[in-house]
């Protein structure tokens, strides 16, 4: 199954909701993410540009999006983003397809 890195940031109620009932959100979401088909890997809090940083396996595309849309949707994110990530074996899999693309960079 694909493996997709979430990236979000809280919007400041949320995180007064969370300060005043701290819960693990991972815990929350999971049934969520388990109903489109997937798991999730491990996540983690974070500094910086966003809030919370984790690692899922969805089927495919369409279940991540729809994944996230229902977090967008919900209101209590102000940032989202989904990267797509590859193994190691992908990777070189990737690699070696490219080798036989025929591209040429403009000179």
């Amino acid at each position: 199954m694909p493996y997709y890195m979430i990236q979000l940031g809280y919007r400041p109620d949320a995180w007064d909701a969370l300060i005043d009932h701290p819960v693990n959100r991972l815990d929350v979401v999971k049934p969520a993410i388990e109903s489109l088909g997937g798991r999730i890997v491990d996540g983690w809090l974070s500094f910086g540009e966003y809030d919370l940083v984790a690692i899922t396996e969805m089927p495919d595309n369409v279940s991540a999006a729809a994944f996230s849309l229902a977090v967008e949707a919900g209101g209590a994110v102000e940032q989202y983003r989904t990267t797509p990530l590859l193994t190691m074996d992908e990777a070189i899999e990737a690699m070696k397809k490219a080798q036989g693309t025929g591209y040429k960079p403009p000179q």
